[in-house]
């Protein structure tokens, strides 16, 4: 699904402040996995991140998706395999155009770029039931402007949102950092279910370890540029908890 080969990411090379984020990185991740991935602040996993989605180019290696060759590839190019959702609640989101175009424009996100038909009826339903699921009684509110929400509000409609043109790859750059943790758990969770009920493959940064520890079904710890470890499988679930704060003692 996507293959990492000996990505090394230099910022301003060649300078006195040139800095080595990514040492020769390589990771094979398979379609359905939840990969999970930790570090201390310069770690590289939010470069590793950047990388993949294509919002920066790495100075070496490459990165393929269902054996493309993606490497020079913008991240609006990318946009046909994925989505993401940032820190920041409001940067996923049009605050000045109501819920139901925002749901419009997520569902033309990787189509050809030209004019196309607005919302109609069908749309409408398809979007209020899907927004059903979240619980929060905004399904009779798509008339409503986005940025009227609040910050876990437009998080999780976010997430919804990004299965709306059928991605395969969701990216979740720290999705709850700027939420109460009531509201953090209801995106996470949120983003658990969507993962498994479409068979997407998702990249999870974060620095909670608690959320680590409960999300996701592959563990990568990053440390210094590069993977210190790799855990998948029974190994992670059965982890205890302890032990990934004992890494950060």
């Amino acid at each position: 699904m996507i293959d990492i080969k000996h990505i090394t990411k230099v910022f301003n090379k060649g300078k006195v402040n040139e800095v080595t984020a990514l040492r020769e990185v390589s990771l094979h991740i398979n379609k359905g996995e939840f990969v999970v991935m930790i570090g201390s602040n310069g770690s590289g996993k939010s470069t590793l991140l950047n990388m993949v989605a294509g919002s920066e180019f790495c100075s070496e290696g490459t990165i393929t998706i269902n054996n493309v060759n993606v490497t020079q590839l913008h991240d609006y190019q990318r946009s046909k395999w994925m989505a993401r959702v940032f820190q920041n609640p409001f940067n996923g989101t049009a605050p000045d155009l109501t819920i139901l175009d925002n749901f419009r424009l997520a569902a033309l996100r990787a189509q050809p770029k030209k004019l196309s038909i607005g919302t109609n009826a069908a749309f409408k339903k398809t979007v209020q039931d899907k927004i059903a699921m979240l619980g929060m009684g905004l399904e009779n509110k798509t008339n409503q402007a986005m940025g009227s929400l609040s910050g876990g509000q437009r998080q999780a409609l976010t997430l919804l949102m990004s299965v709306m043109d059928h991605t395969e790859i969701l990216l979740l750059d720290e999705p709850t950092a700027a939420l109460d943790p009531r509201s953090a758990q209801a995106v996470l969770s949120l983003a658990d279910t969507l993962v498994k009920e479409y068979n997407l493959t998702a990249l999870f940064v974060t620095h909670n370890l608690k959320d680590a520890h409960q999300y996701g079904n592959r563990l990568v710890q990053m440390q210094e540029g590069k993977v210190l470890r790799d855990i998948t499988g029974d190994v992670k679930k059965n982890m205890p908890l302890t032990t990934m704060f004992e890494w950060f003692a």
